[in-house]
Formats: structure tokens, C-alpha cells, sequence
């Protein structure tokens, strides 16, 4: 066992698609400079799309993009850097759209990656707080799907995937990001209806807990404690690789599926219908009971 998990890692990654899948198109991944935004760009200029990458950090954007373009030296497609962007603010988000035109004159594909979202309980979080998640979210996740669909999807059509999160059944400590990402996608179902005419398709995919190399590393000590409950628990007993989630992407963004739109993607091992045990809830019954309950029925 420990001999095929080290076989495993030491294998050089490459994609499942076919080398010119993208060739020819122009694609726009928000939060590209890392993590799993940072995979799904190199992938997919892997397969020989031009893929813009955009953050607020322009700076880190470029060494990513130098990195990237590196490790793929031989494919058809690259990495390039847009304008540094707050897809909070939706004037920067229409600057970065217009640049995307004047320099590639394109945008065939979107992924909103852009995210970000800190541990609290609800008890602890200021309206400040909670507003601040939804506005990056689900708020800036609208204007960048706005702003594609008015400068080019409208009338050329076009994929988009917007990136969410496994909290199907709930997630103790992130009701703030739970509360935005299932507005994405309540969102992405409505805007599949409305931009049809377009030739738009809108999916989402919701990742379960993915390891990336500083992922956990921005939550401090609430980081590991997260890791240390959750793994056990969870069915497939390890996490993503943000291979994993690129794939799923990829293949939306594709035409192989073309008749797919509106839909949720789930990559997360099995857990979005197991209970994963973020907060410990004393062993005794709790709620009051209407009707009859035998005793062996309750703790």
C-alpha cells in the first residue's frame, strides 16, 4: 500500500484530454495565480488555450503565469496576466473584460475561481463579516459572468464554470460562505435559462475539501483542527487534488458537454451525503419531542 501511494506521487501529471482540446480559444480564470485556480489555468492552456489569469495581486498573477508557461513550454496554449482585479468592484471587473477583447479578442470560456472566506461561528461573525464573504462570492462571481455575457458571450456564446463548495448538508463555522456559494448556484440555474438563446452554458462545480500546498496554511491553527476532524470521517479517507477538480472543469468547459448546462458537479469523494463532524454536539437528546419517542430512541 505505502509502495503504490509513493508511486503515486511521484508521477509526473499530465492531462486526460487531447493536447489541442482548447486550441484556438480564449479563457479567463479569476484567481488563477493559485491553489486551484492556479491548476485549472495551466490545464487548460496544457490542452492550447490562451488563458488570462487575474487576482488583485498583478505581481503574483506574473510569477504564476512565468512558472506555468515553464512547465507547459511545449504546448499550444499559455498563460497570460490581466490587469489587477477586485471582482468585488465592478468597474475593475469591466476593465479587465475590455482589455481581454483589445488584446485576444475573444472570451470562449470563463471559470470564476475568485473566492475566499475565513472560520467563524455564526455567533462570532459581525454583519461586516458575513457581507464582506457574500459581496467577494456571490457578488463578484455575478459581475464577472455580467460582464462576460455584455462584452462578448451575448452574441458570440461561450462556457462558463463557477467554482463553489461542498457544503451541501451544511458546514459549522463557514455559514457566511455557504450562504454565497449556494446563491452561485441558485444563480448559475437561473442565468443557464436566461443567456440559452446565446449559446451560453453555466455549470457549476463543487469541490469537496481539495489539498493545496498553502491552502490550509491561511486558516492558522483552525486549518488543522478542520483536517484533523474531517479526514477520518470522510468516506474516500483523503482529500482532492486540484487535478481532480480541473478535470471536472475541463470537461464542462468542453463540448463534450454541450448539453450540459444548469447543472451542479459534485468532486468530492462521497461527501456531500455524509455527515462530517465539524463541532462536537453533546451526547444527550436535544429538541423537544411532539408525539411518542420510546426512550431506546433517543441518548
Amino acid at each position: 500500500m505505502a509502495n503504490r501511494h509513493r508511486q503515486h506521487k511521484e508521477k509526473r501529471w499530465r492531462s486526460v484530454f487531447r493536447p489541442s482540446l482548447f486550441r484556438d480559444k480564449v479563457a479567463l480564470v479569476t484567481g488563477g495565480g493559485s491553489g486551484i485556480g492556479r491548476r485549472i489555468a495551466l490545464e487548460l492552456a496544457s490542452l492550447g488555450a490562451t488563458v488570462v489569469i487575474a487576482s488583485r495581486d498583478e505581481g503574483k498573477c506574473r510569477v504564476a503565469a512565468s512558472e506555468m508557461n515553464d512547465e507547459i513550454a511545449d504546448a499550444a496554449g499559455r498563460v497570460v496576466v490581466g490587469p489587477s482585479t477586485s471582482i468585488r468592484e465592478e468597474d475593475q471587473v469591466d476593465r479587465l473584460m475590455k482589455h481581454i477583447i483589445e488584446h485576444y479578442h475573444a472570451l470562449h470560456l470563463l471559470v470564476n475561481n475568485a473566492g475566499g472566506q475565513f472560520v467563524c461561528s455564526a455567533e462570532e461573525l459581525s454583519s461586516n463579516g458575513f457581507q464582506s464573504v457574500v459581496r467577494t462570492n456571490l457578488v463578484g462571481t455575478f459581475h464577472v459572468c455580467r460582464a462576460a455575457y455584455d462584452h462578448y458571450m451575448r452574441d458570440h456564446g461561450g462556457s462558463i464554470v463557477n467554482i463553489t463548495l461542498g457544503n451541501r448538508n451544511g458546514m459549522p463555522n463557514m455559514c457566511h460562505s455557504g450562504a454565497a456559494r449556494a446563491g452561485i448556484e441558485n444563480m448559475s440555474i437561473t442565468l443557464s435559462q436566461e443567456w440559452m438563446e446565446s449559446g451560453i452554458r453555466i455549470n457549476c462545480v463543487r469541490p469537496g475539501v481539495v489539498f493545496t500546498e498553502s491552502g490550509f496554511e491561511n486558516y492558522g491553527p483552525a486549518g488543522s483542527h478542520f483536517l484533523d476532524r474531517i479526514v477520518p470521517a470522510m468516506p474516500a479517507k483523503r482529500l482532492a487534488t486540484p487535478e481532480e477538480i480541473s478535470s471536472a472543469v475541463c470537461w464542462l468547459l468542453s463540448e463534450g458537454a454541450s448539453y450540459v448546462t444548469g447543472a451542479i458537479v459534485s468532486v468530492d469523494g462521497g461527501s456531500a451525503y455524509h455527515f462530517l463532524p465539524l463541532i462536537d454536539i453533546e451526547d444527550t437528546a436535544h429538541l423537544p419531542v411532539y408525539g411518542t419517542l420510546p426512550r431506546k430512541a433517543m441518548l
